[in-house]
């Protein structure tokens, strides 16, 4: 079946990614690249050659970028090039327009930590839409096209360390290149945090006198579905039945009261879930 073009969706999906490129910018022109921050990839070139050669980050970026999507375009294909377009121009761009914005800090500890939340979270948003900010990202998948076993998280970190380390040989500076690794492990964790937290879900668990009865009423009045599930009470031996439903976390407290509204006497379960997978749910990768 062809599926419909859904414009809410694409406009929904593309202004989070253009927020979440716009953070990524922000991080970039007035924390790291100010206070020579340099937690690896391209962000971390633009600031090296910032502040060695005099050239402007928003120029870096839309140059190496450039190359890194030929050589995709190449060996990994038009699909992944135009998925990584968008998010890769509108970054070089960006970085340039805000980079004549004043630092709002002096402090290398401040830009670090400061810088590497904004960086994780507009990195994280830019992921989970299916977008992707270039840079690093074409590189490792480039290298894994020679070296197919090696992950894409390992190849990432191999190319941040080697460009902290150039960082640490230009700039002679140890201070600067421990913030630096701060830096990313502080955006890697908000990263990982930001899906982590996106796919948390709650299994509900009710059982009920009218499992039928609400089982109707939460179809027709939601858009989750519920399974039941015939039981006996172990205390009463009596015939019970169970109601299992998936929810979004947000979901839950209204749940919660469209249950009891309909039966007082129910008990309700509610289990928190790393991840489902199903119609109605989107892992976040």
């Amino acid at each position: 079946m062809k599926k419909t073009f859904n414009f809410w969706a694409f406009l929904k999906r593309y202004t989070v990614i253009t927020f979440g490129v716009a953070i990524v910018a922000l991080a970039v022109s007035i924390f790291y690249t100010p206070n020579k921050i340099v937690s690896g990839g391209v962000s971390g070139i633009s600031t090296v050659l910032f502040h060695t050669l005099g050239i402007m980050p928003g120029i870096s970026f839309f140059a190496i970028n450039a190359v890194l999507l030929l050589l995709a375009w190449k060996f990994l294909g038009w699909r992944f090039v135009a998925d990584t377009l968008y998010g890769a121009i509108l970054l070089s761009v960006l970085v340039q327009v805000f980079s004549y914005l004043p630092p709002l800090t002096s402090d290398p500890l401040l830009a670090t930590v400061f810088g590497a939340l904004l960086y994780g979270v507009g990195i994280g948003l830019t992921l989970i839409n299916g977008a992707s900010t270039g840079g690093t990202d074409i590189l490792a998948r480039l290298v894994q096209c020679i070296f197919p076993h090696v992950k894409v998280g390992s190849l990432l970190l191999v190319v941040d360390a080697v460009v902290i380390g150039v960082s640490l040989v230009l700039f002679r500076n140890f201070d600067l290149t421990m913030y630096g690794i701060i830096a990313l492990c502080i955006s890697s964790f908000s990263i990982n945090w930001l899906i982590r937290k996106l796919n948390v879900s709650k299994l509900a668990f009710v059982v009920t006198d009218k499992g039928t009865e609400i089982a109707r009423y939460l179809v027709s009045h939601s858009p989750r579905g519920v399974t039941i599930v015939e039981a006996t009470g172990g205390y009463t031996m009596q015939d019970k039945q169970v109601l299992v439903c998936a929810l979004k976390e947000s979901e839950a407290e209204l749940f919660q009261k469209r249950i009891l509204d309909l039966d007082a006497t129910a008990f309700i379960i509610f289990s928190e879930s790393s991840q489902i997978v199903g119609n109605g749910f989107r892992v976040y990768k």
